[in-house]
Parts: C-alpha cells; structure tokens; sequence
C-alpha cells in the first residue's frame, strides 16, 4: 500500500490511514483526561462525542492540532465519510476501514447497538446507512473495527479503550438476518392487523378507529463489549490509570504495511506489548484464528 503525506502544523499525516497509525498515535502521546482534551481542542463536551472525536484524531493524527480549518482539512483527507448519531459507521477511512465508536461507563457494560445488528463487515447495500455513506467514495464491502471506551460516569477519564475487527467479533450478517426475518415473518403473520413497508421488524398502521395512529416495532440490538468477550486473551490491569487492547487477525495484519513502525516502538514505550495469539471464530467457537494482540497499559 503507498501513503501519500499531507502536513499539519507540526505533523506528518499519512492521508491513506489505518488502525496500526492510531496505535502508534495513542501510544506515543495518550490523552486519557477527554474533558481536558475536549475543552483544549475545541472539542464537544459530551464525552460520547468527545471519545469520538479523538479516535478521529488519532487516525487523522491531529490530536494535538487546535487549529480547526488544519484538522478539518485533515479529518477531509483521511476520512471519506464522517457519519451521523442515526446510521452506522461513525466514520469510514478513504479507501480503509469503516469505524463504529461506542462508550460505556462501567467496566462490565454491554454495547448498545440499537436498530443495528453487529457487524462482521460492512457492506454497501446496508439499508441502515445513508446515501451520502454509499456514495461518498466507490465501494463495496468495508471491514469494521469497533473501537469501544469505558469512561466512568462523571470522571471525563477513559479508563480503557478497546479497537477489535467486526469479523473477529462479531458473526456474518446471515446469522443476524436468520433471527431478523423470522420474528418479522412473526410478526407479520398477525392476522387482523394492517402491516406497511418498513427496514424495522414492523410497523402497524391505523391502529385506532381514525386510523391516525401507527405501531413501530423495532430491534434492540445489543453485544458484550470486547474485553469481556476475549478476556481469556487480555485480562485488565485495575491497578493502571489506562488499558488498551487491540486485535488484529493474521490476515489483516498482513495487508498493513507499516507495521515495522509500531513494532520499532517495543522497547521504547513503557506498557506496549505485542504477542501472537489465538481467538474463537465467531462463527464456529470450535475453531481458532491467529492474531495479533496489542496492549498498552500505563
């Protein structure tokens, strides 16, 4: 892969960026205080969107640009799609990955995924995403990481902060569909009842005598978060103001092509560690895959 180069004030930024340039951003410079870091930058001050924001700026690496016209132009280069609170993803790499952003505030919490079911990868065609995400650049198919802080309620802090891809976490989108479709030909099946087209499990029209009100029913999609589903690969330590903890399969691993710069930081960065591991298939638990586990604790 080449990379072409912009600069921001006091940076070089690979415009073609990815998830091994976000580590080598937040391990050489960790902004776990988002309240300071959302009040500096000019930043929102809800920690949902500020914990947002920074992972959009640890991949564009403008984390420490004040300059807003710099990183807007930055954020422009290496995204091609930054999304809305009502359609996945929350942002999408030109020509990389697509990222979905999601804060808890306990370190148990599950991540609440509302309308959408989990993502093994994203596809185009999705009709939960919006026209401006299908057509911001010519794709098909995107690879998804889940990037999910805990940000204890109140404190501004982030605690820990996990990035994993969608196909290690998460089943193909037939198994999500399977259940989908069975409860909707469930509910569908009704009699009696008047049904309208929708993208949701359905919706029933003129439930009163004026036939002015409407039923919606939806999904309340939900998943445990990434350090509770691989914590037989990388168990916290609550001792550490911060712990971070990254998967990448083999495969993936080998299309990047700057890993060498985030392997030259072992030894010289206090709490990075990176080992070979394996996990459980999400679609077949009895089989495993070769990945890379990075940490990062201090």
């Amino acid at each position: 892969m080449c990379y072409n180069i912009t600069k921001t004030r006091n940076k070089v930024v690979n415009i073609m960026s990815n998830i091994i340039n976000a580590i080598i951003n937040l391990v050489t410079d960790p902004k776990i205080k988002l309240r300071e870091y959302s009040a500096g930058h000019n930043r929102a001050n809800d920690m949902g969107k500020g914990l947002e924001e920074y992972i959009k700026d640890l991949f564009a690496g403008t984390v420490n640009e004040t300059n807003e016209q710099i990183r807007n132009t930055a954020l422009s280069n290496v995204f091609s799609y930054l999304g809305n609170q009502n359609n996945p993803p929350d942002a999408m790499l030109r020509g990389g990955d697509a990222i979905e952003v999601k804060k808890i505030e306990s370190n148990g919490s599950s991540l609440a995924l509302n309308s959408s079911y989990p993502k093994a990868k994203l596809f185009s065609d999705n009709p939960m995403i919006s026209a401006d995400c299908r057509t911001c650049e010519k794709w098909s198919v995107k690879d998804m990481i889940y990037t999910v802080g805990i940000v204890p309620n109140g404190s501004g802090v982030l605690s820990s902060l996990a990035m994993v891809y969608g196909d290690d976490y998460c089943a193909d989108k037939t198994v999500y569909e399977k259940i989908k479709t069975i409860i909707k030909n469930g509910v569908q099946s009704i009699p009696d009842v008047e049904f309208a087209e929708t993208n949701e499990l359905g919706r029933v029209n003129h439930v009163d005598p004026l036939g002015i009100t409407y039923l919606c029913v939806r999904g309340m999609w939900g998943i445990e978060n990434p350090f509770a589903v691989f914590d037989y690969l990388f168990k916290r330590d609550f001792s550490k103001k911060f712990n971070f903890m990254c998967i990448i399969n083999e495969d993936k691993w080998n299309t990047f092509d700057n890993t060498a710069e985030l392997l030259a930081l072992l030894g010289q960065i206090d709490g990075l560690a990176i080992t070979d591991g394996q996990i459980k298939s999400p679609n077949n638990p009895a089989q495993l895959k070769n990945v890379k586990l990075i940490t990062f604790v201090v």
